[in-house]
């Protein structure tokens, strides 16, 4: 991989990470497009690297909001930001499974199926209209057989069905952020809340695939993907997408507060059928 293609799938990583469009999806598509040619481990560590330049991207941006929880969980305080924290840790219990259980089906389909990412992709669009259609808009109260709508706080049962939406939003195509939003949306949690939970719970599972990468790079460093790729196109596009990602996480967060998600399922629907068509 020479350094233009690492920095144009850090610029794909940084905005498919936050947009409600698939990161893993539109990196396996923006792989075929430009002719890379890795094999499936190298190209999973790459995406891993790129998805935890998009997590320290998130760290930054939600740094008012992130250090908060670290001093409440550390210190062991009983406040509403250890309850936060606690909540990510049981949205984490799903993904956690996946990852332990079914490793080795999981990355089965990082193999550049045009056809299963474009399938994911419309099952993203699906998913992002029904949650627009349904939950975006108060009901009329004025109609006698209707009651106004009143999102509420994300509770315990809320994240650990959150959870199983990103557990199974591994699938490439299949978009982790806006499964994850569309659900809470859908549960009828606050939009703005389920976007920061959205951004929050991804940052344990990513660091943790990491650091068994790391652990990994340490034991074989000729087996990493450093070695096929490059370190210098490696950071090209490990900064790229954290970059970008600082500009689309504080973007997503104003788009999802509008509630204009339902452009985004449009998208995913002429994408998707165009992957399907020249699969």
């Amino acid at each position: 991989m020479d350094t233009l293609n690492a920095l144009i799938m850090g610029i794909v990583q940084g905005l498919a990470e936050y947009l409600p469009i698939s990161s893993s999806g539109h990196l396996e598509i923006c792989g075929k497009l430009l002719g890379l040619d890795l094999n499936p481990e190298a190209s999973l560590e790459f995406d891993v690297m790129l998805h935890v330049a998009t997590v320290l991207s998130t760290i930054v941006i939600l740094w008012r909001e992130f250090a908060p929880l670290c001093v409440s969980f550390f210190t062991w305080r009983r406040d509403d930001n250890f309850n936060t924290v606690m909540k990510i840790l049981v949205s984490c219990i799903p993904v956690a499974i996946v990852g332990i259980c079914f490793k080795d089906f999981i990355e089965g389909f990082f193999d550049k199926n045009l056809m299963i990412i474009g399938i994911c992709l419309l099952v993203t669009a699906a998913l992002l209209s029904f949650s627009y259609f349904f939950r975006t808009r108060p009901l009329d109260d004025s109609r006698p057989d209707h009651k106004a709508y009143t999102p509420r706080d994300i509770n315990y049962l809320d994240a650990f069905v959150i959870g199983c939406a990103q557990a199974v939003a591994v699938l490439p195509g299949l978009s982790r952020s806006g499964t994850t939003i569309a659900t809470g949306i859908l549960l009828g949690d606050k939009r703005e809340q389920v976007a920061r939970f959205s951004f929050l719970m991804v940052i344990i599972p990513i660091l943790g695939q990491a650091l068994l990468g790391i652990k990994d790079i340490v034991s074989d460093p000729a087996a990493s993907s450093a070695a096929e790729i490059g370190w210098v196109p490696m950071l090209v596009g490990f900064l790229a997408s954290f970059l970008v990602g600082c500009a689309a996480c504080k973007w997503m967060l104003d788009i999802v507060k509008k509630g204009k998600l339902v452009w985004f399922a449009v998208y995913c629907l002429i994408v998707g059928l165009l992957c399907i068509i020249f699969n």
